[in-house]
């Protein structure tokens, strides 16, 4: 395929975004449920490898799809005006991410500890334990070292991958801003990071064998380099890299591609450089569905496109939803266990979890976000 790329340097739109949203955000929530029935005696698939890694998984898919869309807008904004406003930027992400990050976490800390429909196992524990050192992490947007110390309740506990993307958004800017600076700019905030994880380990004081679960679990979650592979896939665009771009877009390496995924996933195989390898096909997917205008895959469907839409309310207040339902089941239904009773936990946990992140779009994030390209662009 010799036929030549064009990319307008000057569209920031993509196709398909919201539909890869989607896509990221039901398997996090299909993980969730069976991991919320396991901890609650309910008759579950928890165990099965391909469950277990849904939602590491569908978080990976949302890492290489926020470092795509972020690096291409920072190349875009250094090539149209030749630098890059980094105060606009944070203020941009302060007013996308804050406000429901914020909302779930004092919801979790605050409320639903007093009502009993959000009752789940081993809570109290984590309201009452090193609670000063918990929030004080949180309230820094440190989501992610809250949740590797000390812990997080279950309702907030998936905060802690916005932590992970709030540090990338420490770095990237800069490397963009000043590309001939980037080693000892990112050295820094590698130096940084390290640093901080070490304090929070010396105040914690954990066993030996603890300590190194904590560095591992951390070291698991802090997907940079994830992210980065998706800046890398947004910079072969912008740069029109087409003849790796037309080989990845072929149909048949498209067709080879998504087979190999989807064996792998169905398999539940876990490999080395397990996330990073799927990371691969997913900055692959990414560049097909959004750049490829003979993708084989189309999310355009409108379903998908709300679901894209309200994906972080979503993924942020699921969770709670899920708790909520299966325990009024417990309260009214005690007894029913039967396929009737998965088929229609499913079915009421997801609209149930959709209802509520499309409440917040409308009402909490959509005026944010309107008042947000206002003042500072999209």
């Amino acid at each position: 395929m010799n036929k030549k790329l064009v990319v307008d340097k000057k569209k920031r739109y993509f196709p398909n975004l919201n539909g890869i949203r989607a896509i990221a955000a039901t398997l996090v929530v299909f993980h969730h449920l069976e991991q919320a029935k396991h901890a609650l005696g309910i008759a579950n698939i928890y165990d099965i490898p391909i469950i277990q890694h849904a939602g590491r998984l569908g978080v990976g898919l949302f890492f290489v799809l926020s470092g795509f869309l972020i690096t291409y807008l920072l190349l875009e904004e250094r090539g149209r005006f030749g630098d890059v406003d980094a105060k606009k930027f944070y203020l941009r992400r302060v007013f996308r991410i804050w406000p429901v990050y914020f909302l779930i976490i004092g919801l979790s800390f605050l409320v639903f500890p007093h009502i009993g429909i959000f009752d789940y196992p081993g809570i109290e524990e984590q309201l009452t334990v090193d609670l000063p050192e918990r929030l004080a992490l949180l309230l820094l947007v440190l989501p992610n070292f809250a949740f590797v110390l000390y812990d997080l309740p279950y309702w907030c506990a998936q905060t802690w991958s916005i932590g992970v993307e709030e540090q990338f958004y420490y770095l990237w800017p800069w490397l963009i801003k000043y590309p001939k600076k980037r080693i000892p700019i990112l050295l820094f905030f590698l130096l940084l990071t390290a640093g901080l994880l070490y304090v929070g380990l010396e105040i914690v004081d954990p066993s030996e064998e603890t300590r190194k679960s904590m560095i591992s679990t951390f070291l698991g979650q802090f997907r940079i380099q994830t992210m980065a592979l998706g800046g890398f896939c947004a910079w072969l665009v912008y740069k029109d890299k087409t003849r790796i771009l037309n080989f990845v877009f072929r149909k048949d390496i498209q067709i080879a591609a998504y087979a190999i995924l989807l064996a792998l996933f169905f398999s539940g195989v876990h490999f080395f450089a397990f996330l990073e390898v799927y990371a691969l096909f997913f900055a692959f997917f990414v560049l097909n569905v959004s750049c490829n205008p003979n993708t084989i895959v189309n999310l355009g469907h409108p379903a998908m496109d709300h679901l894209g839409k309200v994906t972080y309310g979503l993924y942020l207040y699921h969770v709670a939803v899920i708790v909520v339902i299966i325990n009024l089941f417990e309260m009214y239904a005690p007894g029913w266990r039967d396929a009737g009773y998965q088929v229609v936990l499913y079915i009421l946990s997801f609209i149930g979890s959709v209802a509520v992140a499309t409440f917040s779009y409308n009402y909490i994030e959509k005026p944010l976000l309107a008042y947000k390209d206002r003042k500072f662009g999209r």
